[in-house]
């Protein structure tokens, strides 16, 4: 029987030539990533565990996120742990205030990942990566010192289900539809330690920042992974990008699949996650009646130059509807700049909206947008649980950027049509 693509790499990793679903095994990695929260606590167990060295200092990567620039004394704190770790073990990829991102839009775009990879990172969304046809998942901070010390981590080798992906999406969707329509299909725990493989004709028609927010929210259905095949959009992408070679693996025509599930892009309709959770997904034109507090556009599956780009495109010489907070949060230092230097930063704020330097900030209800009691918010982010964003009374719903800023004009919750 042959492998599916996440097995071929995850077999490659392992020094094995074949793996089979449920064999355990010991993998070595390319990159092992943690952040200002899950970091701290790795560094005292790798302290606590008597290492001494990270493994590679070019394989690390320390990315200040979630409550960077501080917002409290803990905060700093926590910042400082990683700082000093950083600096101490020589960790080339660091990223501090002025340099860093968002981690999941950061690593692809500055090439410190890439195609054929072996990723584990002490962050959920670490699936991101599938985009460019690796294995990367998320682990807990002490597989994360563990990885930092010995290069290897232990995997479960999981099953697959194959979305075939046909079609073209409508022009007032995006990747962000795709995969909450796919989560409200089959669920929180519909792909429960499974690799989510999308494959298929449609697969062409799906810009990367559409795999790469495809693939972050792989985990909202329970996924080991997400992942994408490697074609020539994900090459051209990778071109004088990555700092290593990509290393290219495709799935045997008789790979085994525990299921195929069929998606037609073109019958793809904005969709809305509805709380408390990703599944509940409705229509966007149904849900109309819902007023709104706050629109939230960023994050690490939305924050980046495609998303900025329909935020201006959609916001540009109207104005936020009175009595709506509109929070617009790039995904790197570098759309942050790319927004400034094409005035969108500019007819943001003309809008009514503001601008904030790349953080997690209000998805995780860290800061830069906390919900009261009673307040609804519609949001770019990728989870809508119980007091995600704030008081447990407060209600999120997950939407694509261009449903989120349409709400922002109309202060409703509202499809976007094109004039």
């Amino acid at each position: 029987m042959g492998m599916t693509l996440t097995q071929k790499i995850l077999a490659h990793h392992a020094g094995l030539d074949t793996v089979v679903a449920g064999q355990l095994i010991n993998a070595k990695l390319d990159i092992v990533l943690g952040n200002d929260i899950t970091t701290p606590v790795a560094v005292n167990e790798f302290k606590k565990a008597g290492f001494e060295k990270v493994f590679d200092k070019d394989k690390v990567a320390i990315v200040l996120d979630h409550f960077v620039p501080n917002k409290d004394i803990k905060a700093a704190e926590q910042s400082k742990t990683c700082r000093e770790f950083a600096c101490s073990h020589c960790v080339s990829h660091f990223y501090d205030v002025g340099k860093m991102g968002i981690e999941h839009a950061l690593l692809p775009e500055q090439g410190v990942v890439t195609a054929g990879d072996c990723i584990i990172g002490a962050d959920s969304h670490t699936c991101t990566y599938g985009a460019l046809g690796a294995f990367s998942t998320g682990v807990g901070s002490t597989d994360m010192a563990a990885g930092m010390a010995t290069s290897m981590a232990w995997f479960k080798v999981p099953s697959a289900i194959k979305f075939n992906l046909t079609g073209k999406l409508p022009s007032n969707c995006s990747g962000k539809d795709v995969i909450l329509t796919i989560i409200g299909k089959i669920g929180v725990d519909g792909a429960l330690y499974k690799s989510m493989e999308f494959t298929g004709d449609g697969v062409k028609n799906l810009s990367m920042d559409d795999r790469l927010c495809i693939c972050n929210m792989a985990i909202e259905a329970g996924a080991k992974n997400g992942i994408f095949p490697v074609d020539e959009v994900t090459k051209e992408y990778m071109k004088d990008r990555c700092e290593r070679k990509p290393v290219i693996f495709e799935a045997d025509e008789d790979a085994e699949y525990e299921k195929e599930i069929d998606i037609d892009l073109s019958k793809i309709v904005p969709v809305v996650a509805c709380p408390h959770l990703p599944e509940n997904t409705h229509p966007a034109n149904e849900l109309g009646s819902i007023k709104i507090d706050q629109v939230v556009i960023g994050s690490c599956t939305n924050g980046r130059m495609e998303d900025m780009e329909t935020a201006y495109k959609i916001l540009n010489g109207k104005k936020v509807a009175d009595g709506v907070r509109c929070i617009i949060i790039p995904g790197t230092m570098q759309i942050l700049r790319e927004c400034v230097e094409r005035g969108w930063y500019t007819a943001f704020i003309d809008a009514g909206a503001i601008v904030s330097t790349p953080t997690c900030g209000p998805c995780l209800g860290g800061y830069m947008g906390i919900l009261a009691a009673g307040e609804k918010c519609i949001a770019t982010t990728n989870r809508n649980f119980v007091g995600r964003m704030g008081h447990v009374e407060s209600e999120v719903y997950l939407a694509s950027p261009h449903t989120a800023t349409a709400s922002a004009l109309t202060g409703y919750i509202t499809e976007y049509k094109e004039a």
